[in-house]
């Protein structure tokens, strides 16, 4: 072998073995120090400055503050904000003629509250101490943060909400779920949170089942609880079920 050769072996293994962080731009500066802001943390703060949460994918979210017509995407990872960079109007749903993507105002709050009122339906406590716990340990789940060890019943109990919720969110971004058509999934999610009584918003579709004609099964997750509704390509619910 060349020495040529070798050292390209030696920096092919040098790639392999290091992890590759992506290049970000420098976040907007009304919201750069809330680089590695815990999720939560970071929610509120952003909420506080004006930004109403307009679009989620996974673990980027896309940040709108109408008073600065100002677009902001947000990655998170290990239960932190990773990088905030700008984002182009369009992604928040705005100009370009785009106005279907509107905004969702308190997408994680609506989950917490429904993960914590199953919790205490099925638990009946409800001590300022125990919510403060769950909801720590929800948010943790929620954006992949790590398992606190020194954990309490309700840390563990709202971290396994939290990751479920995540695991909702990342199957109604699915390429299954997108073969339903949109006006059947929004049907059966509205649809799930009456069934399941839960606050509007919860449910989400996370798998579909073609039926064949316009008929869809699609089965909703509203929190930890699962429904089956079969509905028409135009939003027709025929039949809503438990999973």
């Amino acid at each position: 072998m060349t020495r040529f050769s070798t050292l390209l072996s030696v920096t092919a293994l040098l790639a392999a073995a290091l992890p590759i962080s992506p290049a970000h731009a420098a976040p907007p500066r009304d919201v750069d120090d809330l680089v590695g802001a815990r999720g939560s943390s970071g929610e509120n703060a952003l909420q506080s400055r004006g930004y109403r949460i307009a679009k989620q994918n996974g673990l980027t979210n896309y940040w709108w503050n109408s008073a600065k017509d100002q677009c902001i995407r947000v990655v998170t990872y290990n239960g932190r904000y990773d990088a905030i960079d700008s984002a182009s109007d369009g992604d928040c749903g705005h100009g370009g003629g785009n106005t279907a993507a509107a905004a969702v105002a308190g997408v994680a709050a609506i989950g917490l509250i429904a993960a914590l009122a199953s919790h205490k339906k099925s638990h009946n406590d409800s001590s300022a101490q125990h919510d403060s716990e769950y909801e720590r340990g929800y948010h943790d789940g929620l954006y992949g943060g790590d398992y606190d060890r020194n954990d309490s019943e309700a840390y563990h109990s709202g971290f396994s909400a939290g990751n479920a919720e995540r695991s909702n969110r990342l199957a109604a971004n699915s390429q299954i779920v997108r073969g339903a058509p949109a006006a059947a999934q929004r049907a059966c999610a509205r649809r799930g949170d009456e069934f399941q009584n839960v606050p509007a918003g919860s449910s989400v579709p996370v798998s579909v089942y073609p039926q064949g004609g316009d008929r869809y099964e699609i089965i909703v997750a509203s929190g930890h609880y699962r429904s089956r509704c079969t509905v028409t390509g135009n939003g027709n619910v025929m039949s809503m079920d438990p999973y």
